[in-house]
């Protein structure tokens, strides 16, 4: 068998594996399209591109993805230290300048001596040696007909992107700056206050705007956690209220009362130059984006640096399929990472090619494969890759609810600490095996 390792894709799991298995001796070709040839999400001709700043999402270790980031971080992740080099204000979010991080781990990744980067789109599976796909929720067609004869029918959700507005081209008399409940420095993001019946005019125009259709011969299945805001909006009238426009803990300092709605702009890059409309992920066409976000206070004359769009990610059906290893269960020389595998989230790919990575090594160089704990963050990544209901499995974010039980009883307010806890002290011990 080679010692060499093959991994397909880099993206932010591609590179992860790449890293880590380079970083244990093994020598890695990484396959990457870009530039030469690109999905309809991207457009950085670097290594590990975002779609949006705040994609690596809350720092605070109350929710799971928190707790998998400082995992991560103890464990030796590349991405987690380009994103802490590349960070920008964002109150309790991990957020970055895409540019910035992209370029960091281009850099490490076209520099490591066990790394070569080849350029150019793959279309076929290599029939030897050890292999990490790791191409992504928008595969190229050609290698995602040799991925079904692996595995059998894809499956696949829809996935909406957010606009991005210049900072130059918007009325900042009408806007103010406010984190909720005054978090981080207390003035990361812009907010857009709406009165009830500006609220009501913008409700009616999203539903009554024209939006991209889906493919005749695609059943068109929304992720839950990136619902786009006419999907929202057609819920119920008060839906964006309870959602992206929430009031909650933001009051507008020129009244001193909790507007009726508000919509919260986000910074892009570090210069702030450029600003996310968070939440408003969306599928309606161009021409109506321009029209009906333009209704937003402070928005009237908005810049549209990059409009909303809508694609399809594709993901295998991974419990049936994949085994705690991210080895595949048919072909056990060849590993999946990233969201392909189902792991839904830049930070949960990151930890799916990290796991696959180390896997993947331990392969080339015939020890014995590892698991994280169960306990863990990555853990709860195996667990739900591994163990989901096969006729039922869908992409899922990290979350508390994928954890064992603790044991004895403990008071609800302190679960999630107690979890965390536990999980760091399991992975400290875990990573002396890694």
């Amino acid at each position: 068998m080679t010692r060499e390792l093959t991994i397909i894709g880099g993206g932010l799991a591609g590179c992860e594996a790449a890293w880590q298995a380079a970083e244990r001796g093994v020598r890695v070709s990484l396959l990457e399209m870009k530039p030469l040839a690109y999905s309809p999400a991207h457009h950085l001709p670097g290594l590990a591109e975002l779609v949006c700043s705040n994609s690596l999402r809350g720092e605070s270790m109350e929710n799971a993805v928190g707790l998998l980031k400082e995992e991560l971080r103890r464990a030796g992740s590349l991405l987690m230290a380009a994103a802490d080099a590349t960070r920008v204000p964002a109150g309790g979010a991990l957020a970055v300048d895409r540019g910035l991080f992209s370029a960091f781990v281009t850099e490490r990744i076209e520099n490591h001596p066990l790394i070569s980067l080849v350029r150019g789109e793959v279309t076929d599976i290599p029939p030897e040696g050890i292999v990490v796909i790791a191409s992504g929720p928008l595969t190229s067609d050609a290698l995602a007909e040799k991925i079904m004869a692996l595995t059998g029918p894809k499956l696949y959700f829809y996935d909406a992107i957010a606009p991005i507005v210049a900072a130059e081209s918007l009325d900042m008399n009408k806007v103010f700056r406010a984190s909720r409940y005054g978090k981080g420095d207390g003035d990361d993001y812009l907010n857009c206050p709406m009165t009830e019946s500006e609220y009501e005019h913008f409700v009616d125009a999203i539903l009554a705007a024209e939006k991209v259709p889906a493919r005749d011969f695609e059943k068109v299945v929304h992720f839950e956690g990136c619902m786009p805001v006419e999907e929202m909006a057609e819920r119920g009238r008060e839906t964006l209220r309870f959602g992206p426009l929430k009031p909650v803990g933001l009051a507008d300092p020129r009244t001193g009362q909790e507007p009726h709605a508000v919509v919260q702009l986000r910074a892009e890059n570090r210069e702030g130059t450029m600003f996310n409309l968070v939440g408003f992920q969306t599928k309606l066409t161009y021409p109506e984006q321009r029209r009906v976000f333009r209704m937003i206070p402070g928005l009237e004359n908005a810049e549209f640096v990059r409009l909303g769009s809508m694609h399809r990610n594709t993901f295998i059906n991974a419990p049936a399929l994949l085994a705690p290893t991210f080895q595949l269960k048919s072909d056990p020389r060849i590993f999946f990472a990233g969201q392909i595998t189902g792991v839904e989230g830049y930070v949960e790919s990151t930890g799916s090619g990290f796991l696959a990575g180390i896997n993947a090594a331990r392969l080339v160089r015939g020890d014995e494969l590892l698991v994280p704990p169960a306990a863990t963050a990555l853990g709860a990544l195996v667990t739900h890759i591994t163990n989901a209901d096969v006729k039922h499995f869908q992409p899922m974010n990290v979350n508390y609810g994928l954890f064992p039980p603790l044991e004895g009883k403990v008071k609800k307010k302190e679960r999630r600490g107690k979890l965390a806890e536990r999980a760091m002290a399991e992975l400290d011990r875990w990573i002396g095996t890694v």
